[in-house]
């Protein structure tokens, strides 16, 4: 027994001089032998073992669309991959792996531009790299194939971001099917995504009455534009044409220059109001990606629009949509998201009070809060932004809906647009039915 217990003293020295790193390598691994012990063998990881990707290795895969700056030899020392789990939170994560309050809390001073680390959610992938003080170097946020921020340590110890967003390749692609049921179901049917059918839906529903209009067996076509990284389909896509050919009704949308029109170049989306207050305020600082911060100093862009409104200040929705966000942060303040579609999304930071909680659906010039002082601000002012397509903008400048109709100087391209999609639209049911039929008479 005495020898033993030497055994179990001399283990215990060895552990305290090994570094937090090493510590956590061999919890967890040790955690993952006794769990392999006591389960029963499946081709399904149980629950909770898959957030930690340990021994220190990572599978390339997992990762598709952006570079992976490591050997293909040996991992780089100090390096951590998490990937994020059911009940996780950025700041559990940080406190089970060791990582300082403080560290964090820079993080998220410099994610405010960018606000991504309020997203975290289940198979978002994390990434750490420890200096030989066990510092916090560098730290990685990816989230899908497409999206991807990566945070470094700068000479100030403070941390500089770079943001990636991967372009992929888009691919057209053609489906046709018949009602049979809701249309959200007849389209998922022919091939479309939920959240494709839900954007043609959202919007049909100004130009049709789904109770009354559709029939079983109408017959609808799209052409819809999807985005793929290295072959796998990332989940985005674009809608560019639409045709519903029903007994009781007809309808067609395309979509150009970002925005949908019925075949007469009528517009179909409710317009955006460019300034969302209700009168204009003196703007304090512009869209600016090379804006130096009016408290630390530090070079970060300035990806929204501030007005100088003073305490109390009502706030408007810019447009139709669903609130998505209703957060305080720490240096943003209590701050507003709201989803326009699946292109528009704007963001309304600083904010004194929020009349809206998330999930609620509001209206062109509805007001949603009041403009205040709160996170990180010089002054009361509100910090205003427009996204799209997850890229922020110029509000005061971009292209937003606005037009009813499509310009006299466009119209050629748009028409000539509109005969390609209706023309491969056509070809394509007919050659589906064209197969429809030899099946048939094959099996008679």
């Amino acid at each position: 027994m005495s020898l033993i217990n030497t055994a179990f003293e001399g283990l215990k020295r060895l552990y305290g001089h090994l570094s937090r790193v090493q510590r956590t390598v061999i919890v967890v691994t040790l955690a993952m032998m006794l769990m392999a012990l006591v389960l029963p063998s499946s081709n399904q990881a149980p629950p909770g073992m898959t957030r930690v990707s340990l021994p220190l290795s990572v599978d390339d895969s997992e990762f598709q669309g952006f570079s992976a700056e490591k050997s293909d030899d040996e991992e780089p020392k100090g390096h951590l991959y998490y990937v994020v789990a059911k009940g996780d939170t950025l700041s559990k994560i940080f406190e089970n792996l060791g990582v300082p309050q403080a560290t964090l809390y820079q993080l998220l001073e410099a994610d405010v531009n960018v606000l991504a680390l309020d997203t975290i959610q289940p198979g978002h992938k994390l990434e750490f790299q420890f200096d030989e003080k066990e510092r916090l170097t560098r730290f990685t946020f990816r989230s899908g194939l497409t999206y991807m921020v990566d945070f470094t340590r700068g000479e100030k110890d403070d941390f500089e971001f770079v943001e990636h967003i991967e372009k992929g390749q888009h691919r057209s692609e053609v489906f046709v099917g018949t009602v049979q049921g809701n249309l959200h179901l007849s389209m998922q049917n022919a091939g479309t995504s939920l959240a494709e059918a839900y954007t043609v839906s959202n919007v049909l529903k100004t130009r049709m009455n789904f109770r009354k209009d559709l029939r079983a067996g109408d017959q609808f076509q799209l052409v819809i534009s999807r985005q793929y990284v290295k072959g796998q389909y990332t989940g985005n896509s674009k809608i560019e044409g639409f045709r519903y050919l029903g007994k009781r009704r007809t309808l067609e949308i395309y979509n150009f220059d970002g925005n949908f029109f019925d075949e007469k170049g009528r517009s179909l989306e409710k317009a955006f109001q460019r300034i969302p207050l209700k009168k204009r305020y003196r703007i304090s600082s512009n869209f600016n990606p090379r804006r130096r911060h009016p408290v630390t100093k530090a070079i970060r862009p300035h990806n929204g629009t501030d007005f100088a409104t003073p305490m109390g200040t009502p706030v408007l929705a810019a447009g139709d949509g669903v609130v998505t966000r209703v957060i305080r942060h720490r240096y943003a303040g209590l701050y507003i998201q709201i989803q326009h579609g699946r292109k528009y999304r704007t963001r309304y930071l600083h904010l004194k009070k929020a009349y809206v909680r998330k999930g609620q659906k509001v209206s062109r010039g509805q007001k949603i809060a009041l403009s205040g002082n709160s996170g990180r601000s010089t002054g009361p002012h509100l910090h205003y932004e427009f996204h799209i397509n997850n890229r922020p903008v110029n509000a005061m400048k971009a292209k937003i809906p606005e037009v009813k109709t499509i310009a006299s100087k466009h119209r050629k391209k748009f028409k000539a647009m509109v005969k390609t999609l209706t023309a491969r639209m056509e070809t394509f049911a007919k050659a589906q039915q064209d197969e429809l039929q030899q099946a048939q008479r094959d099996a008679g």
